[in-house]
């Protein structure tokens, strides 16, 4: 066993997943007890299409769409697979051959990879959007874009609501307006952004949205993709047509617990508690500034807290490089003293290689070795802080003596 592994009392790592709530395992339990498949038409069946019809409802309400525009599925990288892929074949065949594909640099990996497999295996052309030093795409960057490449030539457009690893939040409404004027679908990576963000599909004019339940306290495998009434996609399975664009018999489970999950996530107005948002980000500040005060060489990476929307930050996330340090040695070593934290995105654990994102942010591979990302979510302690800044100065020492060794 590591050394720690048994005593771990400070989770702050709720970007990779966060602790599913004791209402929603039970929502959860207890629907794993509804007998029936929702497509049949005995019954049962019936019974077991109505509770997943309800929670489609409610996961519509939260999202800002239409229960129609909704379509279940295993997960958020599934969700960001069929966005791309789906959308990408349909909009193939309807335009020029080969179209571009245009990807913001930084994006979760599942965006990454998908849009470099059509590239590699579909023929697409695929352009990367710069970001700036502090993750932002800007609209002049990618209006700039579609007229370089012609509107005619663009199959969509693709970006995170929020960057998963730096917290940084985009400019999504009028990104999502300079990309409807060119009559170029945008998808929206929001998996990051749910719960700590409003999330309204309808408001942001994207053509698709992205996003995963366990994020914010549901089970993982359950994601959803919001795919608008007017956006075309292919599917990626065949063999049923349960959904639009998926085929599958659909978990009814995970449906009613990932629509817990909102109930607990959302106020009456389908947006994320003022207090508790308010809450998470005085715990970052604390974080951020006990940080400083511990090591004065760290740098925060992404926006500053409490920066204007457009460039500003999670309210959850704090993410810092330490020079002269690695990243997975520093949380090896907070993971010894009982701090679970990240150097960033949970799909690439265990992956010896330097953050893409740090990199498209222009750090030198040097300063973007020594990252660690710290995400807060509803139930953190102020405790749990205190653990982290207890620990953290030791384990930066280690650290920078192993790396002068």
């Amino acid at each position: 066993m590591r050394p720690g592994l048994s005593d771990v009392r400070a989770y702050l790592d709720h970007a990779a997943t966060s602790p599913m709530p004791d209402a929603v395992l039970d929502a959860y339990a207890e629907a794993l007890r509804t007998v029936g498949n929702p497509a049949s038409t005995h019954g049962h069946g019936q019974r077991a299409s109505e509770r997943l019809e309800q929670a489609r409802e409610r996961i519509a309400r939260g999202l800002g769409c239409d229960a129609a525009e909704l379509i279940l599925t295993g997960g958020g990288t599934e969700s960001i697979n069929l966005a791309l892929k789906g959308v990408y074949w349909a909009r193939r065949a309807a335009l020029a051959l080969d179209p571009v594909i245009l990807v913001a640099e930084g994006e979760h990996h599942a965006t990454v990879e998908a849009a470099e497999w059509l590239r590699d295996a579909q023929g697409a052309r695929l352009r990367w959007l710069p970001v700036d030093a502090e993750g932002v795409l800007h609209p002049a960057v990618l209006e700039a874009a579609i007229a370089e490449e012609g509107a005619d030539r663009v199959a969509l457009v693709s970006f995170l609501w929020a960057n998963n690893e730096v917290g940084t939040v985009q400019p999504v409404a009028e990104l999502c307006r300079i990309a409807a004027a060119a009559g170029v679908p945008a998808h929206v990576d929001a998996v990051s952004a749910l719960g700590q963000l409003p999330i309204d599909f309808a408001a942001s004019g994207a053509a698709a949205v992205s996003v995963s339940a366990h994020k914010i306290g549901g089970p993982v495998g359950v994601g959803a993709l919001v795919l608008g009434r007017r956006t075309a996609a292919d599917p990626l399975m065949h063999g049923g047509t349960q959904q639009r664009a998926r085929s599958g018999t659909q978990d009814v489970a995970g449906a009613v617990a990932f629509a817990a999950a909102l109930d607990i996530a959302l106020d009456a107005d389908e947006r994320p508690h003022p207090e508790r948002t308010a809450r998470l980000a005085a715990l970052r500040d604390r974080l951020v500034a006990g940080v400083r005060a511990i090591d004065a060489d760290a740098v925060l990476r992404g926006p500053e807290p409490g920066a204007e929307v457009g460039a500003f930050r999670l309210p959850g996330n704090a993410h810092f490089t330490f020079p002269g340090c690695q990243g997975d040695s520093l949380v090896f070593l907070l993971d010894a003293a009982g701090v679970s934290v990240s150097v960033g995105s949970a799909c690439r654990a265990g992956v010896a290689e330097i953050s893409h994102v740090l990199l498209a942010m222009g750090l030198p591979a040097a300063e973007a070795a020594g990252a660690l990302r710290f995400t807060l979510g509803p139930d953190t302690r102020d405790d749990e802080i205190e653990a982290l800044l207890g620990a953290l100065p030791a384990a930066l020492e280690r650290a920078r003596a192993a790396g002068l060794s």
